[in-house]
């Protein structure tokens, strides 16, 4: 690779880095699947560098796809009894960190297609042409997977008694951040 696209490669690795993890942590819900995944299709990413025309939509694939797949690998499914975190969590003054543990836990329980959906679309800011992009879907599918993820979510905050109300989506990205 020349080094003009190798720089242009690295300065898109720097600006995206953060998104991408977001992405990857929210569908598979674990931060180190999360960096691998992210890793993975870096990977892959660089040697077509040069032949994309919208990197950034290109590489949110790639990375839902290999999140996903951190999932599906057999060892994820291999636990020691020791691998497990207690329930019980301190509260911090804020509250801010239960609010982020029931918003996990509300996105936990949404699919994961939905979840993606919903990540994509009000987490990320892509229109809904690019989450359909993402997740190689139409228009239409993308809309309705949003919509049904957002129902599923605040069906899953409202069982824990935390309301998510009209189109503030803004609150519940806040507390994720």
């Amino acid at each position: 690779m020349k080094a003009e696209d190798e720089q242009a490669f690295r300065e898109f690795v720097t600006s995206q880095m953060a998104s991408l993890r977001k992405l990857a942590y929210m569908t598979c819900g674990d931060w180190h699947a999360a960096e691998d995944a992210v890793a993975n299709a870096l990977v892959k990413l660089y040697p077509r560098w040069r032949k994309l025309e919208r990197p950034d939509l290109y590489v949110k694939t790639m990375v839902y796809r290999a999140a996903v797949d951190e999932t599906r690998r057999p060892w994820r499914r291999e636990r020691s009894s020791g691998d497990a975190m207690p329930d019980v969590a301190l509260r911090d003054p804020a509250d801010a960190t239960d609010e982020r543990m029931r918003l996990r836990a509300a996105l936990d329980a949404v699919p994961a297609r939905q979840r993606a959906a919903v990540v994509l679309r009000h987490y990320l800011g892509l229109s809904l042409e690019d989450t359909a992009g993402v997740l190689d879907c139409t228009v239409g599918t993308a809309k309705s997977q949003v919509s049904r993820g957002l129902a599923k979510l605040r069906e899953s905050l409202a069982a824990e008694r935390i309301s998510l109300t009209g189109n503030s989506i803004e609150e519940w990205t806040s507390a994720v951040a």
